[in-house]
């Protein structure tokens, strides 16, 4: 007897399409077509794991971005803030009124110390304080700036004393010190010398001890940008001298000279009035040094014949030289 013609349903194209797209369908029509037992039960068992693994698996999560309306990007806007106006405190002058007037606003500017002093050249001038003006100017509104020049600090409030920088005391530190010292207040150099007038300073001075400062301590520093700071110092174990313009090794005063009582040469002949006499051993003796300029001799040096101690005041090895 002949089998029976194959429905359309049951061609294995189909049914294998179907186990992908559409697995319960698939199943179906497996189990209805001429499939042995074998494959019947092998394709169930992998359509099935197809069907579940979507159904198993998470869904994807939406991330914060996602979840969330984006707003349309937008320019900066340049016009006042409903809070008030932007600070402009601390810029200089001339720029602040220029970021005021892109911002929507006027500018007018005071002396914030208490000079009152008119500002020709916005700028060299910065803000100190920043209010809304009491008069307002055309159709916006208006700032008042509170300024001072660049080179000095803002007072404490508007209208007071500018708190100018005053020279600390640093007498007693090393160089190196002092430097560290004096750096905030914005010299415009320190420069070391020494305290004594015979003394050279070195090419390193940092552990030499200040003993004198220029300006002294507590002046008020008016243009520290302009100001040098000078300080005297001494070497390290060095004492400072009581006083400036001292010399640590000076000279031993000049003695008296015994021939300066007027007696007669070594030879026993005397000179009289401005001439020189020549004693037995072949010197030259003036008895002041009125008598050397007179015998056009002055200024005798050490070794000259006529030099002696007496005549020589300032010990320097020069007689008669004033």
């Amino acid at each position: 007897m002949p089998a029976p013609a194959r429905r359309w349903w049951q061609h294995s194209a189909l049914i294998i399409t179907m186990l992908v797209i559409l697995p319960p369908v698939g199943i179906a029509l497996a189990w209805t077509s001429r499939w042995d037992k074998t494959k019947k039960i092998v394709a169930t068992i992998l359509s099935g794991i197809w069907f579940l693994i979507p159904l198993l698996s998470d869904p994807p999560k939406k991330t914060e971005t996602d979840a969330k309306p984006q707003a349309p990007a937008t320019a900066p806007s340049t016009s006042p803030s409903p809070s008030g106006p932007p600070s402009f405190v601390g810029q200089n002058l001339k720029v602040a009124k220029a970021a005021a007037s892109s911002s929507g606003y006027n500018a007018i500017s005071h002396d914030a110390a208490d000079s009152n002093t008119g500002q020709w050249d916005d700028d060299n001038w910065k803000v100190c304080f920043q209010t809304p003006a009491a008069k307002q100017i055309g159709k916006q509104p208006t700032l008042d700036f509170g300024v001072v020049r660049n080179e000095v600090p803002c007072p404490t409030k508007d209208g007071e004393p500018i708190p100018y920088p005053k020279m600390p005391k640093v007498i007693g530190q090393t160089f190196a010190k002092a430097s560290e010292t004096l750096k905030p207040i914005g010299l415009q150099k320190i420069e070391p010398q020494s305290a004594y007038t015979d003394v050279t300073l070195p090419a390193a001075v940092d552990d030499w001890t200040a003993c004198f400062q220029e300006p002294e301590e507590g002046k008020e520093l008016r243009n520290p940008k302009t100001t040098t700071a000078y300080l005297k110092l001494v070497a390290p174990g060095t004492t400072c001298p009581t006083a400036q313009h001292t010399e640590l090794h000076p000279k031993p005063a000049p003695t008296p000279d015994d021939d300066d009582s007027g007696s007669s040469s070594t030879s026993g002949s005397s000179s009289t009035g401005g001439s020189p006499s020549t004693g037995g051993g072949g010197s030259v003796y003036y008895k002041n040094c009125d008598a050397a300029k007179a015998a056009n001799a002055a200024p005798i040096r050490k070794g000259q014949p006529g030099y002696r101690a007496a005549l020589d005041r300032d010990g320097d090895g020069i007689a008669c030289d004033r």
